[in-house]
């Protein structure tokens, strides 16, 4: 018969490797000094450590170490301006500083940044410069790439803590929608095009955040007219988008236009999450009871199952504690009918204070 003793000590299971690696991750993080992310922080080590065993090309390594060093210091750039909303601008490098599509830059810049937001941009010349001269230093962040040509940091932003330089186009183009409430693009090269379709495809298919997006040209320009007829005559006749899908973009020639597209979209509305099935829409103030029940009429085609409600803070929304007390509207969205959701978020925005 074994002594008691001994059938404790037979049952405790002796710590394997990956126990051992664990204790050693979360003491190196109490030793850097602790965060609430440590959970986080923790997985993000571990799959570095994996690597040792997925045995990765030298290349591979480069690739990994430079993106995550990139990402890291872009977060923590932005970190302290967090509470403050931005506009990326895209658009030529190219543009000289005598060319109206410069000065509508210079222009629209001045006047949004006067509306309380920030300005982004690739920190190179052209449509950059003049937004981050209308911007002011003071309003403006550059988002810098190494190329062996073309690109390099304009005067307005040079040497600007500020500043960041990256080394892919995939880390620095997360970063410019990332941090951005609104996108603003003039006319601009194979670049501004790439953004511009990234970033409505992340909207239309869902991965990225509804907010505004506007084409702006010169004044009197045909540049973004010409292009939106083209998505009319060719991805939407043949079927290829959504006639809803226009609603995720403005086109205009004119700043003030723009400003307002912009300024209005956060009017009534604040920010959107998926919690589980539910879309929890955030807002800045409280809708009255008749203003839901006509969202719930006008509205319920893009509803799976119930309808908009009013509702409180669900739980997985606990660590975004700076945004506990807005009040919500919560719906059953079908996750598929983007451009519908826009015209959603602007009828809320339209809605009359509650009285």
């Amino acid at each position: 018969m074994t002594p008691p003793g001994d059938a404790q000590k037979t049952s405790r299971r002796k710590p394997d490797a990956k126990d051992v690696l664990d204790d050693q991750i979360i003491s190196l993080i109490r030793q850097a000094g602790g965060t609430p992310h440590a959970d986080l922080i923790k997985e993000i080590i571990i799959t570095a450590v994996k690597l040792v065993g997925d045995h990765p090309s030298y290349g591979d390594l480069k690739i990994l170490n430079a993106a995550l060093k990139e990402l890291r210091y872009a977060f923590k750039l932005f970190a302290p301006y967090r509470h403050i909303r931005k506009v990326t601008v895209f658009g030529s490098a190219r543009t000289r500083e005598e060319e109206p599509a410069y000065q509508q830059a210079v222009k629209f810049a001045r006047l949004i940044s006067q509306s309380g937001f920030m300005v982004i941009t690739g920190a190179g010349d052209g449509i950059m410069q003049g937004a981050q001269e209308g911007a002011g230093r003071a309003n403006s962040f550059g988002v810098n790439i190494y190329l062996p040509f073309e690109q390099h940091a304009n005067k307005f932003i040079q040497d600007d803590p500020k500043l960041v330089t990256f080394k892919y186009f995939f880390t620095r183009k997360l970063i410019f929608v990332k941090e951005a409430s609104a996108l603003v693009l003039f006319p601009g090269g194979f670049g501004t095009h790439d953004e511009a379709y990234e970033s409505l495809t992340l909207m239309q298919t869902g991965k990225g955040d509804i907010m505004p997006v506007v084409f702006l040209d010169e004044p009197g320009g045909s540049y973004w007219k010409e292009w939106k007829t083209y998505i009319e005559q060719q991805l939407v006749k043949r079927g290829m988008i959504s006639p809803d899908d226009m609603n995720l973009f403005t086109v205009t020639d004119q700043v003030e236009e723009a400003v307002k597209e912009i300024a209005n979209f956060y009017r009534v509305y604040h920010s959107a999450r998926h919690v589980d099935e539910r879309l929890v829409i955030r807002l800045n103030r409280s809708l009255s009871p008749d203003v839901i029940e006509r969202l719930n009429s006008e509205f319920r085609d893009i509803l799976t199952e119930g309808k908009i409600e009013a509702g409180e803070p669900q739980a997985q929304e606990i660590r975004e504690k700076e945004l506990l007390h807005l009040p919500r509207l919560l719906l059953k969205f079908n996750r598929t009918s983007l451009g519908r959701l826009r015209q959603l978020i602007n009828a809320i925005n339209q809605a009359p204070p509650s009285s």
